[in-house]
């Protein structure tokens, strides 16, 4: 893989999520979403898997719709945090605010707080690690730099479960990853999104 080939990667990541915004059902956004995903997964040479060739698809369950909330950031104590990523080094994010689940818990929203900027939103569930469960570092909800984006409206952002996906890294330890802080995990199983 070369640095065109995760650029290409990155164009199509931004075009499937334009994609997911402009379709109207949310489930049929998912369907686009899951089925887009597995075929990058399994044919793009930037894809993360380390032998895409047995690949099957990803383990993403049915859409639930009672898993997708608009919710208004609010304010929150400035915090900053260094990641250390290894091959990036520490990367540098402030807490903007904090978004809160009904039912599910809080969630702080960071900005990445170098070169390029964006919004970026990690969950770590209580199935997390466990076998059946999600990956045990966390996964993404939002992470604009890199296109993941349901949506923003003023200061309230789309965060739906059922696109919580995995971190690169989950996959190939060749890849360096922000993993989610205290702040972004909950005490709750969240059934929905991308599995183990």
């Amino acid at each position: 893989m070369d640095v065109f080939d995760i650029i290409d990667w990155r164009r199509r990541t931004f075009a499937l999520y334009a994609a997911v915004r402009d379709t109207q059902d949310p489930a049929d956004a998912h369907s686009l979403w899951r089925h887009t995903r597995d075929e990058m997964f399994r044919t793009h040479p930037a894809s993360p898997l380390p032998d895409p060739a047995t690949f099957t698809g990803l383990p993403v369950p049915p859409y639930d719709p009672g898993w997708r909330f608009e919710v208004a950031v609010q304010d929150a104590p400035s915090a900053r945090i260094e990641l250390d990523t290894g091959t990036d080094g520490a990367v540098p994010f402030e807490r903007v605010g904090v978004a809160e689940l009904p039912g599910v818990g809080s969630l702080d929203v960071w900005r990445l707080a170098s070169y390029g900027g964006g919004l970026f939103v990690p969950v770590k569930d209580r199935s997390a690690g466990r076998e059946g469960g999600t990956y045990g570092g966390g996964r993404y909800l939002v992470d604009t730099v890199k296109g993941a984006d349901l949506g923003v409206t003023g200061t309230s952002l789309v965060l739906d479960l059922n696109f919580a996906y995995n971190p690169s890294c989950a996959y190939d330890p060749a890849w360096a990853c922000p993993l989610a802080q205290p702040g972004n995990v909950v005490d709750v199983e969240i059934p929905v999104g991308e599995r183990g």
